[in-house]
């Protein structure tokens, strides 16, 4: 019998003849680090957000640290402030927080698996200085209130955007909800570049405080050199604050630039496939249930997931079937570094033990889908009796 063809929870696809004609520019000149390809993404996100300001960074947890230690710099955060932020993410988003020595502090979620703002708003006290909201799967949630909370609380709203390149929220690319917005570019994002990021500050100066500690806290790098974009400039610089070594390269951004040509009609297509299992699993069997999709908010489809009772047997059922669905993600209070923060946050414990990411990428094809989306019927129908 032959085996089914594997179904992968994610696959990168590149314009490979398109990718290597914009690389094949940076090999030939011979720059191919921080230079005139790291301005044209950054200039081409701008004009495709709508955003005001954009640095091309290292990865997606380069363009969180950033935030998180930008704002702590400007605002003049000590050690040990507050941050209200989810558990259920990836672990980089928390993580960032520790290297900064400030406090998460863990908030439920909503229906969304996005932060709710009715369980932030009494966890605010005098040393809380800013929220951290998660795009979870390339939803919005509730973030319009929770940047309204965060505005009559005087506090700053940091947008972990690592799965919404792309999405748009009331019309508008998001990532003018708050003080600052981080997007993710890895392999697979929707704006896949192996591996690199976006910071959006609202605040210019903040902007370039980022720019400063994306480069060792030097104030001009070597491109500005280079170019002569700072008078009399040649080797001389002046380092203010500690930074890091967080800047894209011009490799990345060909393969970003390339890939943000067509990043509207490939969400288009990620949609397309969202609908297809809504429709296929609109009537289900008791234990399986749907990440609902909050109004108004024209999501990223990064990702599509299920909320299953029995989410071990699916996912051994569905890999003996040649399918790779992932979970995203264990709560981070989950692991060791945050046992000394955790929080009840009983909706998210409940998600993060039925979640499921069913396949989601440019490669499936509609048959695809629909092969995933009967085995999950198949199974449910099986565990659920007559």
């Amino acid at each position: 019998m032959t085996e089914p063809n594997p179904i992968h929870v994610f696959r990168p696809v590149f314009r490979v003849e398109e990718c290597l004609a914009e690389i094949r520019q940076c090999l030939e000149r011979g720059w191919v680090g921080l230079g005139w390809k790291t301005e044209e993404i950054e200039k081409a996100w701008k004009v495709y957000t709508g955003l005001a300001h954009a640095r091309f960074v290292s990865s997606g947890t380069a363009a969180l640290h950033l935030a998180v230690r930008s704002l702590k710099i400007a605002r003049h955060w000590d050690e040990g402030d507050e941050v209200i932020t989810t558990p259920l993410t990836f672990v980089s988003t928390n993580q960032v927080l520790l290297e900064e020595r400030l406090t998460p502090v863990f908030a439920d979620v909503d229906e969304h698996l996005c932060l709710d703002p009715a369980k932030i708003d009494p966890l605010v006290g005098p040393r809380t200085r800013a929220v951290v909201f998660v795009g979870l799967g390339g939803q919005t949630g509730r973030l319009p209130a929770v940047a309204d909370l965060c505005r009559k609380r005087g506090l700053a709203l940091i947008l972990d955007a690592a799965h919404l390149a792309g999405a748009r929220l009331s019309g508008r690319h998001v990532g003018r909800e708050g003080d600052v917005a981080a997007w993710s570019f890895h392999a697979v994002k929707n704006l896949g570049t192996g591996d690199s990021g976006m910071i959006s500050f609202a605040d210019r100066d903040l902007d370039e405080l980022a720019r400063e500690l994306s480069w060792h806290g030097i104030d001009r790098d070597t491109w500005s050199r280079t170019t002569g974009a700072v008078p009399g400039y040649r080797w001389r610089y002046s380092v203010r604050e500690r930074g890091m070594k967080y800047n894209g390269n011009s490799i990345q951004a060909s393969i970003a630039l390339v890939g943000l040509r067509y990043l509207d009609q490939d969400n288009e297509r990620r949609r397309a496939i969202h609908a297809r299992y809504a429709g296929a699993l609109a009537v289900r069997p008791p234990g399986l249930d749907l990440v609902p999709e909050p109004p108004d908010c024209v999501g990223s489809g990064h990702m599509f997931r299920v909320l299953s009772e029995r989410r071990d047997d699916l996912i051994a059922y569905l890999n003996a079937r040649s399918i790779y669905p992932g979970v995203h993600y264990d709560l981070s209070t989950a692991h060791p570094i945050f046992a000394s923060h955790i929080r009840a946050c009983p909706r998210a414990e409940l998600a993060a033990s039925r979640l499921v990411t069913l396949p989601c990428h440019l490669a499936m094809s509609d048959g695809d889908v629909e092969r995933v989306a009967s085995e999950v019927l198949l199974f449910h129908q099986a565990v659920s009796g007559p």
